[in-house]
């Protein structure tokens, strides 16, 4: 198979293209790396195409493995046709090669082969020839064998059936035809295991709907609702048709005798090998694609979460709020330090509320807290209200922020928080984890697991290693996109910087704590374990901020300064007007970029790369997102009226809506048919994660605790 023509034409890209990004990945190099600084190779291709270019080429190439392997076993038997070979080869799926492999594969002991062991094949291609002239029953008594263990006619003729039904089952022709039909009009259905019982899937106890149409949540929470053993679920077909069809490719003379024996081989195949296995692959493969694409709107939602601003120049009091054990807090500084913490209990069942209320105010004065981060678990609604009720005591002025505390439990508890904070116990880790995603998210949350962060739906019932490699792969896009500072950054957002390993971040930060902050982007040649290589792949990413050239605050690479350093001396510059950040406007003195970059000897995509970074010397693109709303009010679910517009951030897209928070500890739902005027195939195409969003209240079950919101007819 050529792979790079079929890469080309999936992806719709030129073969060139395809060409050198496979060449580029099989060098070692980094997807981010290849997006952000071989654009003039690629022709610009971005990081979602690389990552789909990626995974194609390694199930193409699995696929070409395969194919050999099974043409090198079919001509060892001495069975390999030209056809047969030719069919192998042009087979464009793992499915459709190990349907032609079936016939020659080794098989366990079946009905068939212990059939075959009493020697009852013969008896098979006689009824499959369907030209006796004396009935089976009477060819049959040839074959009784006390040593074989045929004791009757009537054993040694359901053995020779037994043999055609796996024959037919093993016909690649056959089971095409029947998966093909099956997905074009089978339908789903799902019955309740036991009638009357209460769950969350009773919309599934008797539901039914085609397998080509049937949406990939619903096939997850159908999967889930089995697995817990809520409902029965199976693949219901035209089985009539199926035999039909059969019955005409397999019976092809009308023989008394052998014709009732083919049919009944021909159901038994069916029913007991073909649509069994059939149904399941067809399950696999409707959960397959469900997974992929949760996993893609999992990944999407993160990305958004991932590059929400950080809040700058704030000291940050964290509160992680709890009943019982009290709420824990943790204040720290706009550097991410913290100073202080401290647990209070205004909330039951010991309500000392005015107590709580005295430490914080002592606090906010003694550090200058501006802003309260609080994290939305149990507790967060009363905790809300005692910071309301205060800030109406303050003179000074604070706000607050509900902040998605998904996963701080998680990296409280980690050997990397035992290790951050040796002193604190989880509470105190939780808090100032609260308050540091608040001021650097991206920096806080590549510490914890990104299955842990909850922005995605039914993540633990799918493939945990895909999910776990297209998140990795999420966040691995999003720090690259960013840049890290080279001298603040922690091991945990270094390692997800293109070609640095676990070992060589750690290797960073130790090198950075024995010498002093870097003075320059070279000086990473003398970190142990990081070569040539490595460097390639790392330096356009990592920023120094006030080191001794100014190019190593900017996304431009090692390997372009000199063609920065010409460029600047063309237009009347020099790398210091770069420092001083007065080199606003350099984009409209470069007109002709085919001329330039003739004239530089570097490729046109670069030279705009170049460009943009010298006008913004180290752009943050997470500035041009949407910040979080911080409040100084509290609402009531009650206090929710239909027809109230207000405004929210979006909390979580999922593949039937968005939830959006509003500001009343209950985030709302907008479905899909209410999150935009004109009609949208999937939520992500009207909002993302993190959005601040225009919502109404369409109505409110305050018992149930549910908020029917729409975005309809009001701007994003």
């Amino acid at each position: 198979m050529d792979i790079i023509k079929k890469l080309s034409e999936e992806l719709n890209i030129k073969q060139t293209q395809a060409e050198t990004a496979v060449k580029l990945i099989d060098e070692g190099n980094t997807i981010p790396f290849i997006a952000r600084y071989r654009k003039d190779m690629t022709g610009g291709l971005n990081d979602e195409v690389l990552r789909n270019l990626d995974e194609r080429l390694k199930y193409l190439r699995n696929l070409d493995e395969r194919r050999e392997a099974v043409l090198a076993s079919i001509e060892e038997q001495g069975k390999l046709t030209e056809e047969l070979k030719k069919q192998i080869l042009e087979a464009e799926t793992l499915v459709a090669v190990e349907d032609l492999y079936r016939p020659y594969k080794q098989k366990k002991r079946t009905r068939a082969t212990i059939a075959k062991e009493k020697g009852l094949e013969p008896l098979a291609n006689l009824i499959m020839l369907q030209m006796t002239k004396t009935p089976v029953e009477q060819e049959a008594e040839a074959y009784i064998s006390e040593e074989k263990g045929v004791a009757n006619a009537e054993e040694a003729i359901d053995g020779a059936k037994d043999i055609l039904a796996e024959s037919i089952s093993d016909e690649a022709e056959y089971r095409t035809y029947i998966r093909e039909l099956t997905v074009k009009e089978g339908n789903v259905i799902s019955k309740a295991k036991e009638e009357g019982k209460e769950s969350v899937y009773e919309m599934y106890y008797d539901f039914s709907e085609p397998v080509k149409k049937m949406a990939g949540h619903r096939v997850l929470a159908i999967n889930r609702g089995e697995k817990e053993k809520f409902l029965t679920v199976k693949i219901e077909t035209n089985d009539e048709r199926v035999l039909q069809y059969l019955e005409k490719k397999i019976i092809v003379r009308d023989n008394p005798y052998t014709t009732p024996l083919l049919k009944s081989a021909i159901e038994d195949s069916y029913k007991r090998l073909i649509f069994p296995a059939i149904e399941r692959e067809i399950r696999n493969e409707l959960t397959e694609k469900a997974e992929d694409g949760a996993i893609k709107v999992f990944g999407k939602n993160l990305e958004q979460l991932l590059l929400q601003p950080p809040v700058a120049g704030h000291v940050v009091l964290g509160w992680d709020p709890a009943f019982r054990t009290g709420c824990k807090l943790a204040v720290v500084d706009p550097t991410g330090k913290v100073l202080d913490t401290v647990v209070i209990f205004p909330t039951a069942p010991q309500n000392k509320v005015e107590e709580s209320k005295k430490i914080l105010k002592k606090l906010i004065k003694k550090y200058g807290i501006t802003l309260i981060s609080v994290g939305n678990g149990t507790a967060s609604r009363e905790s809300e209200q005692v910071i309301v009720e205060l800030i109406r005591e303050l003179d000074e002025k604070v706000q607050y922020v509900i902040v998605n505390e998904a996963g701080a439990s998680v990296y409280s508890a980690s050997k990397l928080a035992t290790e951050e904070f040796p002193n604190f116990d989880v509470g105190q880790r939780s808090a100032a984890s609260i308050a540091r995603r608040l001021q650097d998210p991206l920096a806080e949350l590549v510490k914890i697991d990104p299955k842990s962060i909850g922005v995605g739906q039914y993540q633990h019932d799918m493939n945990q290693k895909k999910l776990g490699e297209a998140l990795e792969a999420v966040v691995e896009d999003s720090v690259n996109k960013v840049g890290v500072d080279l001298n603040t950054a922690s091991a945990s957002l270094l390692e997800y910087v293109s070609g640095i390993t676990k070992t060589i971040a750690k290797n960073i930060v130790a090198y950075r704590e024995e010498n002093g902050e870097f003075k320059d982007r070279k000086q990473l040649l003398k970190v142990a374990k990081l070569g040539p290589k490595a460097f390639e792949q790392c330096a356009g990413f990592m920023r120094i901020a006030n080191g001794d050239n100014p190019l190593d605050k900017t996304g431009v690479h090692p390997e372009s300064y000199e063609v920065a350093e010409k460029l600047l001396k063309k237009l009347g510059f020099d790398k210091e007007g770069l420092r001083q950040g007065a080199l606003t406007g350099i984009s409209l003195m470069v007109r002709d970029y085919p001329k330039y970059a003739k004239e530089l000897d570097t490729g046109e995509l670069t030279l705009r790369d170049i460009v943009k970074e010298l006008e913004k010397p180290g752009r943050d693109p997470r500035d041009e997102m949407q910040k979080p709303i911080l409040k100084s009010d509290v609402m009531e679910l009650t206090d929710l009226k239909p027809g109230m517009v207000l405004k929210g951030t979006v909390r979580n897209v999922i593949d039937f809506g968005a939830f959006v928070d509003i500001g009343v500890h209950q985030d709302g739902l907008v479905h899909i048919s209410q999150l935009s005027d004109k009609y949208i195939k999937h939520p992500l195409e009207a909002v993302s994660v993190g959005d601040i969003v225009d919502v109404m209240v369409m109505s409110v079950d305050v018992q149930k605790k549910r908020i029917q919101l729409t975005m309809k007819g009001l701007k994003k």
